[in-house]
């Protein structure tokens, strides 16, 4: 390759490429050999997809398609691009650095720094995370007003966000999308919020991806620049791209057409972050002459796995074909657990995590636990404490955002970015100097008033007239402080100017001076930050505070997971998606919960839950375990559980019950029926999403027949039923003396819930009732029309 040009770098350490593509199954080295133009990689759960995007650069520079800077490869995740960058480095060596390879709002920051001038910002502007911004949102409803108690400030962000995601301005919002007394409010603080931001030389999450689309629109040369700068394009999980990720690559796109997306429609979960499945199932709508190459061959998980999870993801109706298979073993079938109780869920669970590690040999890192929300954690954390089994959580309070980890970060980010009011306002009283709340909303109020950072009305003594002068003095001596340090910070190393500054701002003393067990604690976290930057400063060339700001900012809970660690993973199915365990357990399998159910009145996107739980089982090597509550606590009270209708999905030939018996679906009369008395669900009902903003989705083919469903109740009596007309739900008629605390119930207006409290005689008896979805009611029996359930 080399005596063709001279100039091209010495790649594969003298190994042919060929022997890279051995490697490959027929259907990947297709995806790795395509030539020029769109390609559409359909790339199933554990088909390899990684290796398929490594070796298609590999192959882009072995035969000189294009140098490694003119490859743009974007990725979901740190860990994502993380391990394919050692991958590629591993081919092609110390090469692997030209490539321009990361996460979307990684890059499109790298590229918004060089340009951020064009757009009215300068290039060390700060990051605000959602802590940041929810602080922001919370200032203006005050200013404005408003009590934050009431209007909450991170319903008013995810709103404002949402708009973003989806391309709309303050203006539009303001114009078109006002219906309500809460969207008016958006609108009103959307406005605010951008200004404050540009004030404060600062962008949000969301900026990172829709301010490149603002630079291209106003600036076409740019636009042209990074057009002929990235001749090929690779995008890693296409399917979770929102409408800004496609417009912006598809811009960048446009001048060469070498774009190359993979991803899985089976595996798109994140619609409540604004992620459109329809991109990656219009992809060949966008260009006609794409290609597209299906990656069927499982490498993960066992025929038993795969078997179930196919039979799941076929239930869906807006997909793409494809069906996948695997030389692996046929595997150990699935195993149902039924359980009372979420707290015997977690026991069980916990038992037989002793036993797999124990008489099987697997390692406690070998093991997760996926669960629909994160509250579920809580009584496995316990259950695993009670028998001294280790585990993480991934996805709890994150390093980074522990308070004294992020006031040390606001300190630094102030070092960089001086403009920067939420920082300012963060660290200027912290440690306590005697700068109090009215003095900062005197100051604050002459910035807003001149429209001007709070940092310049600070730096002229003629705005601290109106401040108590004890005060002055204080951010005088704040100012020096501040000043010093950036004076002297592009002299010193990351580590002694964070040192400086915790050194004279006094942040640590106060935890020393405390002394106690929690202030200590606080110092350590600290201490473990420097450590950080320390690490930072060794493993990069030129590394700057700007960068390692920047890197913390986009740091997710999946990138401070930590793979050998010796513990079971705990975590939820979306944490968990790009991982994969030897033994799974998908906990809390019930209506209402998995799928989730019960927000604002809105119907659940049930392929997108159905996906979600396709993803769940997909996490599996060699042992999976799903489990259910017949109860479960919710809201301070005690509900029955409704078995999930994902586990009439299943295909029954791999599920097995504890004790070895096939389990019990729907229609299927003949089969054993668990201990307890059952009701019948009726799946055309509308199901209640968990999250805002979810789009009305397939509820299954019913074709106008009622769908059955079984609820369990724990007293084993009772009997089945043909469903009622109407509602979809049959109970036995009840009788007046067995109304009494601890039974649950049907109301027709209110639906299932539990008896706590009976008062009264004959047609006077009361009932408090919990209702599951309506909370608790005080009903007259005689009017009530209750019928009993267990």
């Amino acid at each position: 390759m080399n005596a063709s040009n001279p100039n091209v770098p010495d790649l594969f350490g003298g190994k042919d490429m060929n022997d890279y593509l051995a490697e490959l199954n027929e259907r990947q080295a297709e995806a790795v050999l395509h030539a020029d133009g769109p390609l559409l990689i359909i790339a199933g759960a554990g088909s390899g997809k990684t290796r398929v995007l490594t070796y298609r650069i590999a192959q882009l520079l072995a035969t000189q398609k294009a140098w490694a800077s003119q490859i743009l490869a974007l990725t979901f995740t740190n860990k994502a691009a993380r391990e394919m960058r050692e991958r590629i480095e591993k081919i092609i060596g110390h090469e692997a650095n030209r490539l321009w390879m990361g996460t979307f709002h990684s890059l499109f920051t790298r590229i918004l720094r060089m340009e951020a001038e064009h757009i009215g910002f300068q290039p060390d502007f700060s990051i605000y995370d959602s802590d940041d911004s929810d602080r922001v949102v919370k200032g203006i409803l005050q200013e404005l007003g408003m009590d934050p108690r009431e209007i909450k400030p991170k319903q008013i962000r995810f709103r404002i966000s949402g708009a973003k995601n989806q391309m709309i301005s303050a203006e539009e919002y303001a114009a078109k999308w006002v219906q309500s007394s809460i969207d008016d409010i958006t609108a009103q603080v959307f406005k605010i919020y951008n200004q404050r931001l540009r004030q404060s030389n600062a962008m949000d999450f969301d900026d990172l991806l829709i301010k490149p689309i603002e630079l291209f629109e106003i600036h076409p040369e740019i636009l042209e620049k990074y057009q002929d700068r990235f001749r090929y394009i690779l995008i890693d999980e296409y399917q979770d791209t929102n409408r800004a990720q496609y417009i912006v690559t598809k811009m960048l796109a446009a001048r060469h057409e070498n774009i190359c997306v993979v991803g899985d429609d089976a595996q798109s979960i994140y619609s409540f972050r604004g992620a459109d499945i329809s991109n990656i199932l219009s992809f060949k709508d966008d260009y006609e002459k794409a290609t597209q190459i299906s990656l069927e061959q499982n490498y993960r998980s066992t025929q038993a796995i795969l078997k179930c999870a196919d039979a799941v993801i076929k239930q869906n109706k807006k997909q793409l074909d494809k069906t996948l298979w695997t030389q692996n073993p046929k595997g150990n079938p699935i195993t149902l657990l039924d359980n009372f109780t979420e707290r015997e869920e977690a026991q069980r669970v916990a038992d037989y995590i002793r036993k797999l590690n124990i008489t099987e040999g697997f390692r406690f890192n070998e093991i997760a636990i996926l669960y629909r929300t994160n509250y579920q954690s809580r009584v496995f954390e316990e259950a695993l404490r009670r028998k001294d089994l280790p585990y993480q959580l991934v996805g709890g309070v994150s390093f980074y955002q522990r308070k004294e980890v992020k006031d040390v970060i606001a300190y630094l980010r102030l070092l960089v970015n001086p403009t920067d009011e939420e920082a300012l306002l963060r660290v200027i009283n912290e440690p306590a100097r005697g700068i109090g709340l009215k003095s900062l909303q005197t100051l604050v109020s002459q910035a807003r008033l001149r429209e001007i950072p709070l940092w310049e009305v600070l730096q002229d003594p003629a705005n601290l007239s109106g401040v108590y002068k004890p005060a002055q003095a204080k951010i005088r001596e704040f100012l020096e402080i501040i000043l010093e340090i950036r004076e002297q910070m592009s002299h010193k190393a990351l580590t002694d100017t964070t040192r400086d500054l915790l050194d004279k701002t006094g942040y640590v003393k106060q935890f020393i001076e405390e002394n106690t067990a929690e202030s200590l604690g606080r110092r350590e976290n600290v201490m473990e930050l420097l450590n950080a930057i320390s690490y930072f400063e060794r493993s990069r060339e030129n590394a700057s505070l700007s960068a390692f700001l920047q890197e913390v900012s986009l740091v997710s809970d999946v990138d401070n997971m930590e793979e050998n660690v010796p513990a079971v993973t705990l975590m939820t199915v979306h944490a968990s998606k790009g991982l994969e365990f030897p033994v799974v357990f998908v906990v809390g399998l019930e209506e209402e919960l998995f799928p989730m159910g019960g927000r604002n009145g809105e119907e659940a996107d049930i392929e997108e839950e159905r996906r979600l739980f396709y993803v769940a089982i997909t996490r599996a090597q060699k042992e999976l375990y799903f489990s259910f509550a017949r109860s479960r606590y919710r809201f301070g009270e005690e509900k029955p559980g409704i078995r999930s209708r994902f586990l009439d999905d299943v295909d029954p030939a791999v599920v097995r019950n504890e004790n070895g018996s096939t389990i019990k679906q729907k229609g299927d009369s003949e089969s054993p029926r668990p201990s307890g008395t059952f009701i019948e669900y009726d799946y055309s009902k509308p199901l209640n999403t968990g999250y805002p903003g979810a789009v009305a989705g397939e509820r299954g083919n019913t074709e106008g027949k009622t769908q059955r469903r079984t609820v369990y109740t724990r007293n084993g009596q009772g009997a089945t039923s043909a469903p009622a007309a109407n509602t979809g739900i049959t109970y036995e008629s009840a009788e007046t003396e067995h109304l009494k605390p601890g039974v649950f119930v049907m109301h027709e207006k209110f639906g299932a819930g539990k008896i706590l409290q009976r008062e009264g005689q004959g047609s006077d008896i009361k009932l408090v009732v919990f209702f599951q979805n309506h909370g608790q009611k005080k009903l007259a029996l005689k009017f009530a029309k209750l019928r009993i359930l267990s």
